[in-house]
């Protein structure tokens, strides 16, 4: 007896040089491999099976630009970086509507730091309407959720919350829209990167190396999905003491700036570890609001302006 193979559909009885359809007709075919024709074909056609099962991007409506804020580790001040560079965005150029996304469902900061709370209104459309603080439209979690209740989803549950995060919102008109990403290299950012066209990514890290891993990871993933990367930002890059002014390299000195020539990118700037940037985020004010004239918020200032000189023109 022969062993029957079963290829595009098409049952094979082999056994000897011939091979017998089930049709009837016989051919002789190759016992170990196809020929290098018909192996280029497969692969081929493997891609176009593949590609069907991709989303097709699909711009937010009425958004300009899709500025994503990421980091491959946690705890490097990602979310404080979004705020104030959405804050930032419209201090540089007051015509300039704004709009603030946290797709980070099991963590949302947004809400805490934006000081807002709330249910969002729906609109006549049945969308929701995004919450409003400092003139930043915000969008979060966090306002469809109790402030202390656990998220506890698998991931089919996380990606419809991010799926309607992405399409069930009125933003209206905006100009930018900045999105705080959750830690790491995973569905969110997956999903994200695939679902609408992005004008570019920011990684923040910390110089220390344990960070500067996942950050180049970050990195590197945002260029396999095929989303510009604009540069880095090195967070928490110095302390310096309030007393004495003596400067303090906590977490190394520069990592971020060695990393981004790894990368061949720039470094977007630099953040300082600074008291009034974690108080100013704690209660609700941050600092490029509340404190607009400090090094702090000028630091901030100056990456927004480097980041809009860095996006790609708007197709016309």
């Amino acid at each position: 007896m022969g062993t029957w193979l079963r290829f595009a559909g098409v049952s094979l009885l082999g056994g000897g040089r011939a091979t017998t359809l089930r049709g009837g007709r016989q051919a002789l075919i190759c016992r170990r491999q196809l020929s290098g024709t018909e192996s280029e074909t497969i692969k081929q056609r493997r891609s176009q099976i593949m590609s069907r099962g991709l989303p097709k991007q699909k711009p937010i409506e009425g958004v300009k630009h899709v500025i994503v804020v990421a980091s491959g580790k946690g705890g490097v001040g990602k979310s404080t970086t979004a705020v104030n560079l959405a804050l930032a965005l419209a201090a540089n150029d007051s015509s300039k509507a704004i709009g603030l996304l946290d797709v980070d469902v099991y963590g949302p900061s947004i809400p805490k730091m934006m000081n807002l709370k709330g249910n969002p209104e729906l609109s006549q459309s049945n969308l929701m309407k995004p919450l409003l603080n400092y003139g930043i439209a915000c969008m979060s979690m966090g306002f469809l959720v109790e402030e202390t209740a656990p998220v506890v989803w698998r991931g089919l549950m996380v990606m419809s919350a991010i799926e309607k995060l992405l399409r069930q919102v009125d933003w209206g008109q905006l100009d930018y829209l900045v999105v705080d990403m959750p830690p790491g290299t995973g569905d969110v950012q997956l999903s994200v990167s695939q679902n609408i066209p992005i004008s570019g990514a920011v990684i923040v890290s910390t110089p220390q190396d344990i960070a500067l891993m996942d950050a180049h990871k970050g990195a590197e993933m945002f260029r396999k999905v095929h989303v510009p990367v604009l540069g880095l930002i090195q967070n928490m890059s110095v302390f310096q003491c309030p007393k004495c002014k003596h400067k303090t390299h906590i977490f190394g000195a520069d990592g971020a700036r060695k990393l981004a020539r790894t990368l061949d990118l720039d470094v977007l700037g630099d953040i300082p570890l600074h008291l009034n940037i974690r108080e100013a985020s704690d209660t609700g004010q941050p600092i490029v609001f509340s404190q607009p004239e400090s090094d702090e918020a000028k630091a901030y200032l100056k990456i927004a302006a480097e980041v809009v000189r860095r996006l790609p023109p708007l197709p016309e």
